[in-house]
């Protein structure tokens, strides 16, 4: 294993000393023997030896986030680009390849920086030039570019993936950045943080730089379905590393990553005498069903836990859970303390890094200027006819209903997220009541397609094993149908209830559940023909996709506890009863996970008495919210009349949060705003945001503390002031 900080690592008592002016012995080996994938994982650990490259150096967002990591502190050494090689950009080195970058600048990483439509060829590209880490951050990469880069790296030993769409991976200790994470947030010190989120792992390292423990290493698992990293490569690297002394994880619903990192997690504890702390939050206990809640792998699937299924995992596996990110600090520092830990030796060691340690004053204009925002990605889903139709095409005849008295079962092709794979998905039934808790999935290799071997285990599941020849026969070519039809139309799920008819001897097919990836044809262009067949948009939905907004009504409370479906339009004034609330909670929030955690904490805050309101909505502005963007999420907000009070909740990375409190004033200026305002604004640029909202004098309350914000949210939803 190669250290991040050689010169240190012989003496523990030694370290803070050297926070500033570690070295490494080498960088990371591309040319050492390997078992697979898993023995990548060492290459997140990275430093201030870590020489970086970008892919799509020269583009404005590639530029910009350059010039503020080298002044950071990160090794960048050169970039690519085809159309520019022997050139200079930033006073480094343009070369035109991925592989000739490798020859001639040697890195150990690279920071791809191009559009999704060309990110899927780029993350290829570093593979097959053997980069030990490659960090994408594009969102909206099909899925089936990302299980077919998936089937590559498990083909191989040398290179590592972090992301996509995720926020990138920070050694706060070593200076090294390569992602967009807000640098001023960061702070060196011993805490090492894994999130599925990128808003709530700035949270997370906002509180802890507070509490002055700092961050030893920093890594963005992203929010697709499918992630380079997960939760347990992380803490395998957390587990060996001389500089993180306790470590966080930040998840979400959707997939089983957290389930295992509690099973890592809990056979940790047994074979090591003095385990690091470990804690935790976890996101998505209000989603609404079958919505993707702005991250693209943020649902749950068959088989798949809730976000309470996952909290009670990792709580059972010891972790210190926590409902809001910004309670780590105290958090931390408690259970470091009674793991027999010097906190106050921690504090003072990272008080010292940080006297040494200088960050990018001013965000370079760049992101301020950008004017549009790409459009929302939704997934797609089609109705029951026009899934029989497609399903006709492959050789797939539905009925409407099975004969009685027939076994019932169920069969699919899904991805398998943990595995990074797709996966034939199987149950012995198809009663919804029994599904969840019988789906077993048995992945294979999407490059190969469905195995003997997982063909054989999934019929066997299903209990079709011992069925008549015939039928097996037909399972078995369903589910090669099936395949080719996932492929071809870039699904996600394509599933289908089965029936044997014991007097026939052969299967039906009955209600079929296909789930497409509408990214496919918003980032590349592809399956047209399956874009053309969506529902048209209510206006609600459509001005919130133009303007690149994730915006979902939540449903009514009643006052019998159920709660009531609301359509994606909301409600009008008239279409209330006297009975149906009016003091519901608007929320504003810049980010999928942050969008969610807020949800929730309002939710378990103030359903409660004193307080008796409930969540209206769940609006994500995305990553680069413009004023703009703010202006309409108002609008959208304030068109559902059960809202009484809007809370601004905004933690700046890309985001501004300048300009977010501009667009507040704009939306007070163009659409109207007649119902209070909470605004808490953090990160980048939050004094210049609140100076002006100050300045507007406008009736808003601006709030910095998260549960003081909470608090008042409350009290005026119940008729304060």
């Amino acid at each position: 294993m190669v250290s991040r900080h050689t010169s240190c690592l012989s003496s523990k008592a030694l370290r803070s000393q050297c926070l500033n002016r570690r070295m490494p012995q080498a960088a990371f080996s591309t040319t050492s023997r390997r078992n697979g994938y898993d023995d990548t994982i060492q290459n997140l650990k990275i430093g201030s030896h870590t020489r970086v490259i970008f892919q799509g150096f020269t583009g404005k967002l590639a530029t910009a986030n350059a010039q503020e990591s080298i002044a950071w502190g990160t090794n960048v050494v050169g970039g690519t680009n085809p159309k520019k090689d022997g050139q200079e950009h930033l006073g480094l080195p343009v070369v035109g390849s991925v592989r000739k970058a490798m020859e001639q600048l040697k890195p150990d990483a690279t920071g791809i920086y191009v559009a999704a439509p060309q990110a899927a060829a780029a993350i290829e590209e570093a593979i097959e030039a053997e980069v030990p880490l490659i960090v994408a951050v594009a969102e909206h990469i099909p899925i089936h570019d990302v299980m077919r880069i998936h089937s590559m790296l498990k083909s191989q030993s040398k290179s590592r993936l972090v992301g996509a769409n995720a926020p990138g991976i920070i050694s706060a200790i070593g200076r090294c950045r390569i992602g967009f994470q807000p640098l001023p947030t960061f702070s060196p010190g011993y805490i090492g943080i894994i999130a599925k989120s990128g808003t709530l792992s700035y949270e997370t390292v906002g509180s802890l730089t507070s509490a002055g423990v700092g961050q030893s290493l920093c890594i963005g698992m992203g929010g697709d379905v499918i992630a380079g990293t997960n939760f347990v490569d992380a803490l395998k690297v957390f587990e060996t590393d001389d500089d993180t002394e306790a470590i966080i994880l930040v998840g979400e619903l959707g997939g089983t990553n957290e389930e295992e990192a509690a099973d890592w997690i809990k056979n940790y504890n047994k074979r090591v005498s003095n385990p690091k702390p470990i804690a935790a939050c976890i996101g998505g206990f209000q989603a609404k069903p079958g919505k993707v809640t702005g991250h693209a792998g943020a649902w749950t699937g068959l088989g798949e836990g809730t976000s309470e299924a996952k909290y009670k995992a990792l709580e059972a596996a010891g972790v210190t859970m926590v409902d809001h990110p910004a309670k780590f600090g105290g958090v931390m520092k408690d259970i470091l303390a009674k793991s027999g830990r010097n906190v106050k030796k921690i504090e003072q060691s990272a008080a010292q890094a940080r006297r040494g340690y200088h960050t990018s004053a001013r965000r370079p204009a760049l992101y301020a200027t950008r004017t549009t925002s790409p459009q929302q990605r939704r997934s797609l889903h089609l109705s029951a006819e026009q899934n029989a139709n497609i399903l006709k095409k492959y050789n797939i005849d539905v009925v409407s209903k099975p004969e009685d008295h027939q076994s019932s079962h169920y069969l699919g092709i899904s991805p398998h997220r943990v595995n990074r794979s797709p996966s034939i998905i199987a149950a012995p039934t198809a009663n919804p009541d029994q599904l969840h808790q019988r789906v077993r999935r048995f992945p294979f290799d999407y490059r190969e397609g469905p195995s003997p071997e997982a063909v054989n285990d999934a019929m066997a599941w299903l209990q079709l094993d011992a069925a008549p020849p015939k039928a097996k026969a037909q399972a078995a070519e369903l589910i090669q149908n099936l395949w080719k039809l996932y492929t071809e139309k870039e699904a996600i799920d394509a599933h289908v209830s089965l029936s044997l008819n014991p007097n026939a001897d052969e299967i039906q097919v009955y209600n079929p559940y296909l789930f497409f990836d509408d990214a496919a044809y918003r980032s590349n262009q592809r399956q047209a023909d399956l874009h053309a067949l969506r529902d048209t948009l209510s206006p609600t939905e459509q001005e919130a996709e133009e303007a690149g907004i994730v915006y979902i009504p939540l449903d009514t409370p009643q006052p019998d506890g159920r709660l009531q479906a609301s359509t994606q339009t909301p409600p009008s004034t008239s279409s209330l009863t006297d009975g149906e609330p009016r003091n519901l909670v608007g929320t504003l929030v810049n980010g999928a996970g942050l969008a969610m955690n807020t949800n929730d904490v309002l939710h378990l805050r103030l359903s409660q008495p004193p307080y008796s309101t409930a969540n209206a909505n769940f609006l994500d502005t995305g990553g680069k919210a413009t004023s703009q963007t703010i202006k309409t999420s108002f609008k959208l907000i304030l068109s559902d009349p059960r809202v009484a009070v809007v809370f601004v909740n905004i933690f700046g990375g890309l985001t501004l949060a300048d300009m977010i409190a501009g667009g507040i004033i704009l939306a007070f200026k163009e659409v109207g705003v007649n119902k209070p305002v909470v605004v808490r604004l953090r990160g980048t640029n939050e004094e210049k945001g609140q100076e002006v909202l100050a300045k507007a004098n406008l009736p808003i309350f601006a709030i910095n503390d998260f549960e003081e914000a909470v608090k008042k949210v409350g009290e005026l939803a119940n008729g304060g002031k």
